[in-house]
């Protein structure tokens, strides 16, 4: 049996992947926020947990343990912030990176996996961070992973998230994601071979997926499109929305106007179904803001035999709308996803206030990101919804770690 320590833990994504790795015990957990401990504590009782600020403690405080999973703070290494902040809270969140080599320093763990954003890549001192753990003996490992292609071990999350991987081991490992896809030259089902775009990237830098890099087929070496689940497979369509209509408090015009841009771009061509994302209020925000409910949600989905969409409600981006056959876009700790529907699409491309509306659920948030079902996050909705953004998709975690105790049987 493998012990793992969670530093960061939040609410216990990377745990309950980890978790799920035959061989791997969650032994320690510690995060600085109370409520995401308690939700730990409900859902791993196994686990010693410790509520502590890691850069004001001694690593002498945690017991050893054989891996280490930490998950330091993103979100000002995030250009979701728009331009990076060099105050002194921004300063201590990036210095959060120091904490892995302080305690790898300490414990020597047999290998550890660090996940962020992928702007951390863009970090003044990334380079140094690596040198550090690579003066402790590590061998590092950068991995780009969108968790709609975790599918190594199990099945992805429905929800299209790219991140930031860093893998410390002893030796050699090979984690390229290479999620299973369909040839259409080759008229066979096939493992994608992660392939970059341009020849001199640097394997230090993480990128996402269809920007700087593809799946390509194995054999005739032509573009795959991965597998992916929908929107649609994490939305509970009991839950009615609202005609635009009849809402008592109209909603904003940038709103209506994205609204409508999603039901022209994809009821018009045959969708069923959208999810919109509302950040930004620019008229040129607008256009292109939208994706079909056959995709991976934006960080959360929607669809099914509904005609829907899905709308991310807060500032700072270009696709604001897409359907439900899409997995759904990145879930964040702040996002507030809405869920249009409409009856009659016809009379919804008309006028708009024949559409529905309603935001998503902290339910429907939990299952973008492919926590199990009976797993319970604590709060009220905006803690809910906070902890499930910050989390790490847990099929994510699993595929990783499942990796990692391979290459340490093979090397033992």
């Amino acid at each position: 049996m493998l012990t793992l320590a969670d530093f960061f833990c939040g609410a216990g994504g990377s745990s309950t992947g980890a978790a799920q790795v035959p061989g791997v015990q969650v032994s320690v957990a510690a995060n600085h926020w109370s409520r995401a401990i308690e939700t730990h504590s409900l859902n791993h009782p196994g686990a010693e947990h410790i509520l502590a600020d890691l850069s004001q403690i001694d690593p002498r405080v945690f017991p050893r343990t054989d891996l280490a999973w930490f998950s330091p703070s993103c979100t000002n290494h995030s250009a979701a912030r728009g331009r990076l902040s060099y105050d002194e809270a921004a300063e201590r969140s990036r210095a959060t990176m120091w904490d892995v080599v302080r305690f790898s320093e300490h414990h020597a763990y047999d290998a550890v996996i660090v996940e962020n954003v992928i702007d951390v890549c863009r970090w003044a001192p990334y380079r140094a961070w690596l040198d550090a753990m690579r003066s402790l003996g590590y061998l590092p490992h950068v991995v780009s992973l969108n968790s709609m292609h975790a599918d190594a071990r199990g099945p992805a999350a429905a929800q299209s998230r790219d991140r930031f991987y860093a893998i410390f081991t002893r030796t050699p490992i090979d984690v390229a994601p290479s999620p299973y896809s369909w040839c259409p030259s080759c008229c066979a089902q096939v493992s994608g071979v992660q392939t970059w775009r341009r020849a001199d990237r640097d394997p230090m830098v993480a990128g996402r997926y269809g920007r700087q890099y593809d799946f390509t087929c194995p054999t005739c070496h032509g573009i795959v499109e991965p597998e992916v689940l929908p929107a649609l497979s994490i939305i509970d369509w009991s839950i009615p929305g609202q005609r635009i209509g009849d809402r008592p408090k109209p909603l904003a015009p940038a709103t209506r106007a994205r609204v409508a841009a999603g039901i022209a771009k994809y009821w018009g061509r045959g969708d069923t179904a959208f999810v919109a994302h509302l950040r930004g209020s620019a008229p040129t925000q607008i256009a292109g803001s939208h994706s079909p409910i056959s995709d991976p949600m934006h960080t959360i989905a929607a669809s099914g035999n509904h005609h829907a969409l899905i709308m991310r409600n807060f500032t700072g981006g270009a696709e604001m709308t897409t359907p439900v056959s899409e997995p759904i876009r990145t879930i964040t700790a702040a996002a507030h996803q809405s869920l249009i529907t409409a009856d009659d699409i016809e009379a919804a491309a008309r006028d708009v206030d024949d559409a529905y509306f309603r935001m998503l659920e902290p339910a429907e948030a939990k299952n973008a990101m492919a926590f199990p079902a009976e797993y319970v996050l604590l709060g009220n909705r905006r803690e809910q919804v906070k902890q499930a953004g910050n989390a790490v998709t847990p099929p994510a975690a699993r595929d990783l770690v499942a990796a990692v105790v391979d290459t340490l049987g093979a090397a033992a």
